[in-house]
C-alpha cells in the first residue's frame, strides 16, 4: 500500500474516533449485543452482507469491529449539508440505487484490493415489514475482483426501534447483530453470481428465523414468495 498522506492519516484517526462515538451511542440508547464476531476474517478483504432494517444499521453492524471498513450510502445522502460531509469523512461510498453504478463498484473493488472491508445492504432500501428481500446478483463480481470473503450478517430489532414510517427511533429497545460463517472467495466463485445471491438470501433468512425462535418472536413468512 502507498504511504498515507497527512490528510489520510488524520482521516483515519477521525474514522476510529467516530466509530468509538457510534459505539458509545448505541450502548447508551439501545440494548445492543453482537454475536459470533469471530466469523469476521482477521486479515484480508471481506464483504459484510447484511439485511437493512433502519438508518442505524451501519452503526449496529460495524462500530464494534476492530477492522477498517467502508459502507455504501445512497448518493442523495451526500447532498445534505451536514450528513453528507460527515459520512464522506468516514469513507462512505456513494451509490446510485436506480441503476447499476459502475463507479461505486470500482471504488468498492479498490477498497477490497487494499485488504479492507466493505459493508453492503443488498436489499438497497430499508425493509417495510421486517422481511429480507431477495438479493440481486453482483456480489459475485465484487468478491472475485476484490478477492474478498463474504460474511452474512443479520440485524434484528432495529426495525422495531426505528421503522421507516417513524421519524425518530425508540430508545431502550433490544437490537442484536449476528455474524454468520464466512464464505471464501473460491467458494463464492464456484457458486456463480445467481446461485450466490440465492444462497445468501436463504442463509440470512435462516439466520433470522433462528434468531426469532430464540427470542420467541413470530417468524417472517416467505411462503407467498415461494409459491410464485
Amino acid at each position: 500500500m502507498d504511504k498515507l498522506t497527512l490528510k489520510d492519516r488524520i482521516q483515519r484517526k477521525w474514522y476510529w474516533l467516530a466509530k468509538f462515538m457510534c459505539r458509545v451511542f448505541a450502548m447508551i440508547f439501545f440494548r445492543w449485543k453482537c454475536y459470533d464476531q469471530e466469523n469476521i476474517p482477521k486479515e484480508g478483504a471481506f464483504l459484510l452482507v447484511s439485511n437493512h432494517q433502519s438508518f442505524l444499521d451501519p452503526i449496529f453492524c460495524g462500530s464494534r469491529m476492530k477492522r477498517h471498513m467502508c459502507f455504501l450510502a445512497r448518493d442523495t445522502l451526500f447532498e445534505n449539508w451536514f450528513f453528507g460531509p460527515l459520512i464522506k469523512s468516514v469513507f462512505a461510498i456513494p451509490v446510485k440505487r436506480e441503476q447499476g453504478d459502475l463507479s461505486a463498484m470500482r471504488k468498492v473493488i479498490e477498497v477490497l484490493k487494499q485488504g479492507d472491508g466493505v459493508c453492503l445492504f443488498p436489499e438497497g432500501t430499508r425493509t417495510e415489514d421486517g422481511k429480507i428481500l431477495p438479493f440481486k446478483s453482483g456480489l459475485g463480481l465484487l468478491c472475485r475482483r476484490g478477492k474478498a470473503a463474504l460474511v452474512p450478517v443479520v440485524i434484528d430489532g432495529a426495525y422495531e426501534c426505528w421503522p421507516r414510517t417513524q421519524k425518530l427511533f425508540k430508545a431502550g429497545m433490544p437490537v442484536t447483530v449476528h455474524y454468520g460463517k464466512a464464505i471464501s472467495p473460491s467458494e463464492a466463485k464456484e457458486m456463480g453470481d445467481e446461485k450466490l445471491a440465492e444462497y445468501l438470501t436463504k442463509t440470512l433468512r435462516e439466520m433470522q428465523a433462528n434468531i426469532h425462535k430464540e427470542k420467541g418472536k413470530e417468524p417472517c413468512d416467505y411462503s407467498s414468495e415461494n409459491s410464485e
